[in-house]
C-alpha cells in the first residue's frame, strides 16, 4: 500500500491537494512533513529540506503553504476521531501513531502535575514521520553479524539521528522471524517503546517483522524487556534507542539469561559512545559481540564500519 494513503485522509484539504500535485519522486523519500501555525510547511528526506508550495513544486519559496489555526484545528480532530481526551495517554507521550504506523508528533505548551508531563494543550505543530520499510536492506550486513555456525550475535547498531539505525534493525527483525537468508526462523520480542520499529496501530502491526516476532509497542524499554523475559521466552529480545541505566540492566539480564539481543543507540563513534555513562559499563563489559556503525552518507542506512566483541573491524564497508 502507498504509505501515504493512510496520512492523507487525515489532513486539511488544501495540503492534500499541495501533496497530490507533489513529484511522486520527491514524496517517495520525504521522511517528515513538520507543520507549524503561522508558518510555511516543510518536507524533510534524503534531499534535505524543502518547502511545499501550492503548486506542488515542493522547491522554491514562492506560493508557499501557510499553515493556518483552522487547519491544526482539523488535524487534531481527525487524528483523534474527534475527541481530543481518547488522546490523554498520547499527547502526556508527545506523538500518536495513526493508521499505517506513521507517527505524529505534537508540540504546544506542557501541563504538568508533580513535576511531570500530564498533557498538551494549545497544539500549534505537528512532525508527521512517514512509516517505510526498506525491504532486503539488512541484507548486506546479516553475514557480519552471524557466525561462521550461523548462530545469530547480540549486535548494537549505532547511528546519529536519521542514520537509519531503526530502518535496519526492523529489516533485520523480518529477516530473522522469517528465517530468510538465515540458517532458521527465531522467536523475537520487539520491545516497540516508540511504536517505531513494528509502527503498530491498535497492537497489530503495520510493516512486515515475519511470523515469529511478538510486539510489546508503547511499552517502556526495561520494563518491556523483563516482562518478555518472564513470559514470553525469547530467543531475540529487540529494542530501540537504548540509553538509560535500567535499559543496560535489562539488557545484562538478558544476556545473562542466553537471550541474544538486538538493540540501536545514538552516535557516530565508539568514543562518543563511552562518554555516555549509563552505557560505559555495558559496553566495557563485553555484552554485544558485534557494532555496527550507520550513517546518511550516502542516504540513510549506509554501513560504515562492524566491530567486533574486541572492537576491531571485521569488516570496512566503506560507505556502501
Amino acid at each position: 500500500m502507498d504509505p501515504w494513503e493512510s496520512l492523507l485522509v487525515l489532513l486539511p484539504e488544501e495540503w492534500r491537494v499541495c501533496l497530490e500535485r507533489t513529484s511522486k519522486a520527491i514524496l517517495g523519500q520525504v521522511q517528515e512533513i513538520r507543520v507549524r501555525q503561522g508558518q510555511p510547511i516543510l518536507a524533510y528526506g534524503v534531499f534535505g529540506e524543502r518547502v511545499l508550495t501550492i503548486d506542488g513544486r515542493a522547491d522554491k519559496w514562492g506560493r508557499v503553504l501557510t499553515t493556518k489555526p483552522e487547519q491544526i484545528r482539523h488535524l487534531l480532530a481527525t487524528i483523534s476521531q474527534n475527541s481530543i481526551y481518547a488522546l490523554e495517554t498520547e499527547l502526556r507521550a508527545g506523538y500518536v501513531t495513526i493508521n499505517g504506523g506513521h507517527r505524529i508528533g505534537l508540540s504546544g505548551r506542557a501541563i504538568t502535575e508533580a513535576g511531570r508531563v500530564r498533557t498538551l494543550k494549545y497544539i500549534s505543530g505537528f512532525n508527521m514521520r512517514l512509516a517505510r520499510q526498506v525491504v532486503g536492506c539488512a541484507s548486506p550486513l546479516l553475514p557480519y553479524v552471524l557466525t561462521a555456525e550461523g548462530q545469530l550475535c547480540s549486535t548494537l547498531l549505532v547511528a546519529p539521528p536519521q542514520g537509519g539505525k531503526t530502518t535496519m534493525l526492523r529489516d533485520l527483525v523480518r529477516t530473522l522471524s522469517w528465517g530468510a537468508a538465515c540458517p532458521r526462523g527465531y522467536k523475537i520480542v520487539v520491545v516497540d517503546e516508540r511504536s517505531e520499529i513494528a509502527a503498530c496501530y491498535q497492537g497489530v502491526p503495520q510493516l512486515d517483522v515475519g511470523p515469529r516476532a511478538d510486539i510489546l509497542d508503547a511499552c517502556p524499554k526495561a520494563e518491556g524487556m523483563m516482562m518478555a523475559l518472564r513470559s514470553l521466552s525469547p530467543e531475540v529480545l529487540v529494542t530501540d534507542e537504548i540509553g538509560r541505566r535500567e535499559d543496560a540492566e535489562a539488557i545484562e539480564e538478558a544476556l545473562h539469561c542466553g537471550v541474544i539481543v538486538l538493540a540501536t543507540a545514538h552516535g557516530s563513534s565508539w568514543q562518543e559512545l563511552l562518554r555516555r555513562p549509563a552505557l560505559k559499563s555495558l559496553l566495557l563489559q563485553d555484552s554485544f559481540a558485534r557494532f555496527v556503525f550507520l550513517s546518511a552518507r550516502h542516504g540513510p542506512g549506509t554501513i560504515e564500519t562492524v566491530l567486533d566483541a574486541a572492537k576491531q573491524p571485521i569488516s570496512n564497508f566503506r560507505g556502501r
